[in-house]
């Protein structure tokens, strides 16, 4: 099983509630900075407390994305995409129409030869989402 792992500047679970509303996915775990031990070998800052260490959201049936909030500044990548098949016109409306507002189209959602709807964009968080809907 492949699951993608998005990081974060600062913003995972602000991102993770977009999605859910998106998606209506389920968020499975989400765990704080603040949460895990104290230990000297593994510091953590009073302003990197509420910060996400590790989270995961089922997104569809069979479909999990994981995430976490980085310490340090991360560029966007155009390498990694997340791609969502979806069997639902209307649900794949409703989350493209959430994740484009202050993002990016790079293809409009519409009809093609393989699908019944198919498009990517780039959310306001920086991740690039690729939609197809069989």
């Amino acid at each position: 099983m492949i699951k993608p792992y998005l990081m974060f500047n600062r913003e995972c679970e602000e991102a993770f509630k977009l999605y859910i509303e998106a998606f209506g996915g389920e968020l499975i775990a989400m765990q704080k900075y603040s949460e895990i031990p104290s230990s000297p070998d593994f510091p953590v800052e009073e302003s990197d407390k509420d910060l996400v260490l590790y989270s995961q959201l089922r997104l569809t049936e069979d479909g999990i994305i994981m995430g976490s909030d980085s310490k340090r500044e991360l560029n966007d990548s155009d390498k990694v995409v997340v791609s969502v098949e979806l069997n639902s016109v209307e649900q794949a409306r409703k989350a493209w129409n959430i994740l484009k507002e202050e993002g990016s189209i790079h293809m409009d959602l519409h009809e093609t030869f393989f699908a019944k709807l198919h498009g990517s964009l780039k959310d306001k968080f920086g991740v690039s989402w690729m939609f197809t809907v069989n």
